[in-house]
């Protein structure tokens, strides 16, 4: 797929991939969408990539759904929303079945464009970053499982004010309120993005993989006895693995690992 709302580009075992409709702050569309996964699924099945950094071009993360290309068009019947109709990928799970991902958030990031980054990994935001769940302004609900990773990162409470509110907040409360992990000065954000991306993407591919698996299916599940089953179960497959005997090995040789060469 040729790209003309995304940008892709490697930036060693790092894909960073952007958002690029600058002159609309990034807003979201169909369009954007499907190269933003497609770009995804580009770097996962690159074995030279490690791990993921998405940002937006411009002044804006992403402003939210393009108002003109999306509710208006919905409105007048030119379109059907392909969430609503069962056609849309699932970017839930596209998104926690993908390389380790963070968000570089430069700038606004509101609505779709906020809920789009909560199942990602990591959340790095720009001191001009500025977030907004405005969906009960325009007269919708949340969307992306936002209803289930609001909850978890911020707290009950905290999540119904913000999302009740609609109100738009700056980084540094964000971070204080657990919406984003990480505040860094905007000059300096996506050099940081890409130094956490690179400090992942050092790790085997295979292992990250599994304790991303176990993060996403144990991240909220009460039952501790199954919750360790699946553990110890990824431990078993683990142990097998030709990663697992080269980390070994380099430690016992007192040299760093090279998964690289044994990664299949």
């Amino acid at each position: 797929m040729s790209y003309e709302t995304v940008l892709y580009e490697r930036r060693g075992r790092v894909a960073l991939i952007t958002l690029n409709r600058p002159a609309r702050m990034n807003a979201w569309t169909v369009q954007l969408r499907d190269e933003f996964l497609d770009a995804v699924a580009r770097a996962n099945g690159d074995r030279g990539v490690g791990a993921i950094v998405v940002t937006g071009a411009g002044r804006g993360f992403c402003a939210g759904a393009d108002i003109d290309d999306t509710f208006r068009k919905q409105i007048d019947g030119e379109i059907e929303d392909d969430f609503i109709t069962g056609g849309a990928p699932d970017w839930v799970g596209l998104i926690r079945q993908a390389k380790p991902i963070i968000a570089a958030v430069n700038g606004p990031s509101i609505g779709v464009g906020l809920t789009m980054t909560l199942s990602f990994d990591y959340i790095m935001a720009s001191d001009r970053a500025k977030f907004c769940c405005a969906f009960v302004r325009m007269g919708v609900v949340t969307e992306l499982a936002s209803s289930h990773f609001l909850v978890q990162r911020m707290g009950w409470g905290r999540a119904s004010e913000f999302a009740l509110s609609a109100r738009m907040i700056e980084a540094v409360e964000a971070v204080e309120l657990g919406l984003a992990d990480r505040l860094v000065p905007h000059d300096k954000l996506l050099d940081e993005a890409l130094a956490v991306a690179g400090r992942i993407a050092e790790n085997p591919s295979r292992q990250l993989q599994m304790v991303k698996q176990l993060l996403t299916q144990n991240g909220t599940e009460t039952d501790l006895s199954l919750v360790t089953k699946r553990e110890f179960s990824m431990v078993a497959e683990a142990y097998e693995t030709p990663e697992h005997k080269e980390a070994v090995t380099a430690f016992l040789e007192k040299r760093p690992p090279d998964f690289r060469a044994v990664e299949e």
